[in-house]
């Protein structure tokens, strides 16, 4: 399943050819399709591992005390994970977003939801920062959460076009200065 993985995180969904798939993976294609039915399936639990091997991370992150913490955490760990150099660049997710027409809408509704879902951690942790007195009330939280999920969504973009981790966490910092301004103390 790994190599599976990093074969649809370097090449896409589209662009990830069955030899590709069954070389990576050391398997022939009988095999492939015996254990999985379809290229789509593959993927599918391809994209499951991917998303389990960053869950616990993230799960922690959003336990940090404050939700500027959480956030910029969230952030920070983006960096680290989209400029790794023992794995693909730039988030699996993420860079599916321009491939919907190459996959099934049942396939391509599943990676909107995990988007909105990552999408969704900034929100729920602005959220429970102005239940905790750590972001002002009367925050908008929708826009603030936006924001960092677009910063999210370009560390991603950059890293996939070559962008090192220096620059990356430069842009986070950036982005981090405006926390004041959006979101209160």
């Amino acid at each position: 399943m790994e190599q599976a993985m990093r074969v649809f995180w370097a090449k896409g969904f589209a662009g990830a050819s069955m030899s590709d798939l069954t070389g990576a993976m050391g398997i022939a294609s009988p095999s492939l399709y015996a254990a999985f039915g379809s290229k789509e399936n593959l993927y599918r639990a391809a994209l499951d591992h991917y998303v389990a091997l960053h869950k616990e991370i993230v799960l922690r992150i959003m336990e940090l005390p404050t939700a500027r913490e959480s956030i910029e955490g969230l952030l920070r760990n983006a960096v680290t994970v989209f400029s790794r150099t023992d794995f693909p660049s730039g988030c699996m997710v993420e860079q599916t977003a321009g491939e919907a027409c190459d996959m099934s809408p049942e396939l391509a509704a599943s990676l909107c939801e995990l988007r909105a879902a990552n999408d969704e951690n900034f929100s729920t942790r602005l959220r429970k920062g102005v239940e905790d007195g750590d972001v002002a009330a009367g925050t908008d939280i929708r826009a603030v959460a936006a924001f960092y999920a677009t910063v999210h969504k370009g560390l991603s973009l950059s890293a996939r076009g070559g962008t090192g981790p220096d620059e990356l966490n430069s842009a986070v910092t950036s982005a981090m200065a405006a926390w004041p301004s959006l979101a209160g103390p």
